[in-house]
């Protein structure tokens, strides 16, 4: 599972070092594409795979459903990190989540969340009261 915040620095060649805690997870490959809320989504290879063909099932007669599948596909940018962890962010990712120097790494359970650091703290500043105030029937029963 990918859980917990991490704090690396986007370098001047777009490259961003993975938390060390799961190099080996993703060292077989993964998947970078855009994310929601202007984040990029890191995937294992096969989790990524997975995802991908279970959203191709859904009906494309549906606008909103082609247009998730087509971002979802269209962004999707294979990368395997290099010996030190590193794996470089296309342009495009960078500029769709607003990149600078100061990254957050979030863990989403099953993928990793690449965030601007101040869009971060500007996330969590305004879900806050959602957050605290969420309830069983919004969570589906789980608290």
């Amino acid at each position: 599972m990918f859980l917990g915040t991490y704090t690396p620095k986007l370098d001047d060649k777009g490259r961003l070092t993975l938390p060390a805690k799961f190099r080996e997870e993703l060292a077989g490959g993964l998947m970078v594409t855009k994310g929601q809320d202007h984040s990029l989504a890191i995937y294992p290879k096969a989790e990524f795979e997975a995802r991908a063909r279970k959203a191709a099932q859904v009906s494309r007669t549906i606008p909103e459903a082609r247009a998730f599948i087509r971002n979802l596909a269209a962004s999707a940018d294979e990368q395997r990190p290099d010996a030190q962890g590193r794996i470089t962010l296309s342009g495009p990712h960078r500029n769709y989540a607003g990149l600078t120097k100061e990254c957050v790494v979030i863990g989403s359970v099953d993928f990793l969340e690449i965030w601007d650091s101040q869009a971060w703290a500007t996330y969590q500043a305004e879900t806050e009261d959602s957050f605290s105030s969420a309830e069983g029937e919004i969570l589906g029963g789980l608290l």
